[in-house]
């Protein structure tokens, strides 16, 4: 199933301490950027990537798509203040390429291929799919610190990217929140709001979101766990 991906990536990072664009950051030797586009490189059914981007980092960003060879990334428009505002950016300069759009976060190097195909079947079926994980431990819910109530974990869901929908859905569902004023923390809870059926593609744990340093060390172990299967 053809489509193309749109990655935010004019975040600061602020969590990550590093001083600098947290995709910059490095592992195993190559930036947690390249590693997250390499995986829709790869992939024959992405047509074309469209980066959000710092305007003063864009000129970084070519250079390190020329020395990695990535050869798909059609676009870098400007990210604007919020995630929301980048990927829209993206999405009315791409909405035209393709019948499926995907967004991912730029910060997570691990989502596995199979995943890509399950989403993007799925969204095509239904016209909004997105991956997620079961939520393993206890949940409660929590005010001024202290517990409410116990939730049943069994109905929650941690939810990750890519986010996968028909290109006319996320185009409406970004719209509509533009013009009411209203701000999403993920494309989802846009469509939500357009009262779409959105469905949950099961992912892995190893889809993780670089953004303490303590998530580098997992992504280090992720490599090291990948590169012994690979042996």
């Amino acid at each position: 199933m053809k489509y193309i991906v749109v990655l935010p990536a004019a975040g600061s990072g602020k969590r990550m301490k590093a001083g600098h664009n947290k995709l910059f950051l490095t592992l195993r030797g190559k930036p947690i950027l390249i590693h997250t586009l390499d995986v829709f490189e790869q992939d024959l059914d992405c047509i074309g990537i469209w980066l959000a981007v710092k305007p003063e980092e864009r000129v970084i960003i070519q250079e390190m798509l020329k020395q990695y060879n990535v050869t798909k990334v059609k676009g870098m428009p400007a990210g604007g203040a919020e995630r929301q505002h980048s990927v829209y950016a993206c999405v009315k300069e791409a909405s035209n390429e393709a019948e499926l759009i995907l967004v991912h976060d730029a910060a997570r190097p691990f989502i596995e291929p199979t995943v890509i195909k399950q989403l993007t079947q799925k969204a095509h079926e239904t016209g909004a799919a997105i991956a997620g994980v079961k939520a393993k431990d206890t949940m409660k819910r929590v005010h001024n610190h202290i517990i409410e109530e116990t939730v049943d974990r069994e109905q929650l869901w941690i939810i990750q990217t890519p986010q996968a929908f028909h290109t006319s859905i996320l185009t409406n569902a970004q719209h509509q929140a533009d013009q009411d004023g209203f701000l999403g923390t993920d494309e989802s809870m846009l469509v939500e709001r357009l009262n779409i059926d959105v469905h949950v593609v099961e992912s892995t744990y190893d889809n993780v979101k670089m953004t303490t340093q303590e998530d580098l060390l997992i992504g280090e172990a992720i490599l090291q766990k990948r590169q012994q299967e690979e042996n």
